[in-house]
């Protein structure tokens, strides 16, 4: 199959439904690089097809993947998934009118967190980002070290409190943070978020809770993740250009971009350009 997509985007798994979608309707017609595919149901399965040619298929965290190329591994595994007393489930998929690689940035934006999610992550009054460190790596980014005051930090908080962030970009359209549990601050909550690039200017964001159980986050944990979408999608589709510039020189950056500024260049570093806007060599 002919492609202008890049191979490292191409060649891998993306996550294309939700298995709760498919089980429920039968059927989803949606699109990834252009192309458009059809996923229906299959027993507890999904197939999914481009035209008359029939994809390979994958259905793991509750979501159906699938992939245009020839992988040479499989869809990505998260250890927190398999940790016991989590309640891991999809919290649904939302479609946005924007580059899947704005997305990410907005994910790993410490900053926005005080104005777009004001009263459950973030708080109007504690605004500022302090120091925390990124290291970047042949497989991905890491941003860690990271403190944030939350009134409401996930469905189990009773109470204001700070919480400890670390951030990890896992793939060009993958990412995943974990953060202090409510509960018992000695563990972790996890979120991680698939993009699929459905065009170079928009994209569905599938997200997977990964909840300490306790507390009994049950469906509370979708809710308050689809709540959070939903404050995320007007600021997305809202900004310019829709594509993510690759040069780090076309918009002003603060201290808290360092992980913005760090993702853009591990993107350039490995010739992604798809969801791009590209630097002209002079």
């Amino acid at each position: 199959m002919s492609t202008d997509v890049e191979s490292i985007l191409w060649d891998d798994w993306h996550v294309v439904a939700e298995r709760e979608t498919i089980a429920l309707t039968g059927r989803l017609e949606t699109a990834l690089f252009r192309r458009p595919l059809v996923v229906t149901r299959d027993g507890d399965g999904a197939t999914v097809t481009h035209g008359t040619h029939a994809l390979p298929v994958r259905v793991k965290y509750d979501y159906v993947w699938t992939t245009l190329g020839a992988p040479a591994h499989e869809p990505i595994d998260l250890a927190e998934a398999s940790e016991p007393g989590r309640y891991v489930t999809s919290a649904g998929s939302l479609g946005i009118a924007a580059s899947g690689l704005r997305a990410i940035e907005n994910f790993l934006d410490l900053g926005h967190l005080a104005f777009v999610h004001r009263g459950s992550l973030g708080d109007g009054s504690a605004t500022e980002v302090t120091p925390y460190t990124v290291t970047a790596t042949d497989d991905g980014v890491t941003m860690s070290g990271v403190r944030v005051y939350q009134p409401q930090a996930s469905p189990t908080a009773t109470a204001g409190m700070d919480i400890d962030y670390t951030y990890y970009v896992l793939r060009a359209y993958t990412a995943l943070l974990t953060k202090t549990n409510p509960v018992e601050p000695w563990r972790c909550d996890a979120l991680a978020l698939f993009v699929q690039p459905v065009d170079e200017d928009h994209c569905v964001l599938h997200m997977l809770d990964l909840y300490v159980s306790a507390g009994d986050p049950d469906q509370s944990a979708r809710a308050f993740t689809r709540f959070i979408q939903s404050q995320d999608k007007p600021i997305l589709e809202n900004q310019r250009p829709k594509r993510l510039p690759l040069d780090p020189r076309s918009e002003l950056p603060v201290r808290s971009d360092a992980c913005s500024i760090a993702y853009r260049r591990w993107l350039t570093a490995r010739g992604v350009r798809y969801g791009a806007i590209v630097p002209v060599l002079a």
